[in-house]
């Protein structure tokens, strides 16, 4: 299915209507009579990078003609510019790969890959990077949201981390993070499609191991992943400093009281995020080692 609505029926209207033949529509489009009837019969979809060609060819607004549920994400985007998933790897002289994670949600896009891709899309990077993020099950954070509280669930924990955890790098994939939690468990505790349903919150239930296991492979303190009902005031303290400082510093703070990663910032931030992340990480209970 392609990523706007398609109705057949309403192409072989509109088509009629402007006194053009299947076959010519075809020429526009770049496809073949029968494929053009398959897709008005109801036997076939086109792709969602004809849709632009069709509307045009029609002499039809794009969403008008095939209009489209919620904002827009990543597939959505590159369809819209006319581009395949080849069509816009090529562009970003790579394989399919990366294109195709990014838009099923498995894996973000590289930094390098944001303004190319952008630039392709017809868009602007922030743009590209909000419907990568609604790829991704989630949706931009506003003003209001930075006064909001932190995140609680197990899958918004996950999403939040791997949102604004990852500054400068590559954040783990779905894949990596079940290794990471199944190498942390010494058993099969978790498969890929395991965390994908925590992380969309079709799961929001996990074992002990489990969460110790997300911990490690998010580089957190495994109190992070407790449940809202359970968390001590000091580690609610500090999932809510994370969120504030990550707010104000667009994720880097966040990989700072995460994993130590000091890149980009001063000695003197540094030595003020130090102190407050060490009076904030010395109130949170000590693990037991395998817990």
């Amino acid at each position: 299915m392609p990523p706007r609505q398609f109705d057949g029926t309403r192409v072989r209207a509109v088509r009629r209507g402007k006194d053009l033949g299947q076959k010519e529509l075809a020429a526009e489009v770049g496809v073949s009579g029968p494929t053009v009837a398959r897709w008005e019969s109801g036997q076939d979809f086109p792709k969602g990078e004809k849709l632009p060609a069709i509307a045009a060819a029609l002499s039809q607004p794009l969403d008008a003609l095939f209009p489209h549920d919620g904002p827009p994400d990543l597939q959505l985007l590159r369809c819209d510019a006319g581009l395949s998933v080849a069509q816009a790897a090529a562009i970003l002289g790579t394989s399919r790969v990366p294109v195709s994670n990014a838009e099923s949600g498995r894996r973000r896009l590289s930094d390098a890959y944001v303004q190319p891709l952008a630039e392709a899309y017809g868009v602007t990077e922030a743009e590209l990077l909000v419907a990568q993020d609604y790829s991704f099950g989630l949706r931009p954070r506003t003003s209001r949201d930075d006064q909001a509280s932190a995140p609680r669930t197990i899958g918004e924990k996950i999403n939040y981390l791997l949102q604004h955890g990852y500054v400068g790098q590559e954040a783990p994939s779905d894949e990596e993070i079940a290794r990471v939690v199944n190498r942390h468990a010494g058993v099969t505790a978790v498969t890929t499609d395991d965390i994908v349903a925590l992380r969309t919150g079709v799961t929001t239930e996990a074992s002990d191991v489990v969460r110790a296991g997300l911990a490690e492979a998010l580089q957190v303190d495994a109190a992070l992943f407790q449940d809202d009902a359970e968390v001590n005031p000091a580690a609610r303290e500090l999932l809510e400093a994370i969120r504030f400082l990550g707010s104000i510093h667009r994720g880097q703070i966040l990989g700072l009281a995460a994993r130590g990663n000091s890149a980009g910032l001063s000695a003197e931030m540094m030595a003020t995020i130090n102190h407050l992340v060490g009076e904030l990480k010395h109130k949170l209970p000590e693990v037991p080692d395998g817990e």
